[in-house]
């Protein structure tokens, strides 16, 4: 038959073991919030931001050898017709200066130079270019003359929408070749990379082939 002190000893032990068993399940939980969180915040990966900055429109980046003031863009869609299937672009709108103070030359917008930069880490979409006094595509920017109006199209799914759409400006760089190499050492224009993404709300427009 067990003693009086047996009795309050397995007692004062049965007390402990439950007050870290609690403590231990606490723990548990714990752990168990913390690995939903870190998955819900998108997993163990480290995240990295971006090396250039993101601007709301209106935005005026300088890039290479041009200044553009970026202020609009629009969601255009082509209604399904009889002949035609269903489509949409996006267009965006902005004012560009030719700034290229080591060659004086004229040129116009290559498609390479702006991009749609769409979510969730998908491949960029490249532009038509520039286009500008009057939709005319590729319009030469003449160094030196005030910016002109101008715009860009890209393609996107004729069930496109976005709340939000950036729009990532790339600046070339003016650099000669490795002369080392047998290439030539004259320097210019080349070598484009990120500059800035800029940030634009569109609206959506309706193209029916009706409205001017």
């Amino acid at each position: 038959m067990e003693s009086l002190d047996e009795v309050i000893d397995a007692m004062i032990a049965d007390r402990v073991i439950h007050r870290h068993r609690r403590v231990w399940l606490l723990v548990i939980a714990l752990v168990v919030v913390a690995v939903l969180v870190i998955l819900a915040t998108g997993g163990w990966k480290e995240k990295k931001g971006r090396t250039v900055p993101t601007m709301e429109a209106p935005a005026t980046v300088t890039a290479g050898r041009f200044e553009y003031t970026f202020t609009k863009a629009e969601i255009v869609r082509k209604p399904k017709t009889d002949y035609s299937k269903a489509e949409a672009s996006l267009k965006v709108y902005f004012t560009a200066k030719n700034i290229d103070s080591e060659e004086h030359k004229s040129d116009s917008i290559s498609g390479e130079l702006l991009r749609y930069v769409p979510p969730n880490h998908g491949d960029l979409v490249q532009s038509n270019g520039d286009s500008c006094k009057g939709d005319n595509l590729n319009w030469v920017l003449v160094y030196g003359l005030p910016p002109e109006e101008c715009s860009t199209q890209f393609d996107v799914g004729p069930n496109f929408k976005a709340d939000v759409v950036e729009i990532g400006v790339l600046q070339e760089h003016y650099q000669s070749d490795n002369a080392a190499l047998g290439l030539v050492d004259k320097p210019y224009w080349q070598s484009p990379d990120a500059a800035a993404v800029v940030r634009l709300k569109p609206t959506v427009v309706i193209d029916d082939g009706k409205s001017k």
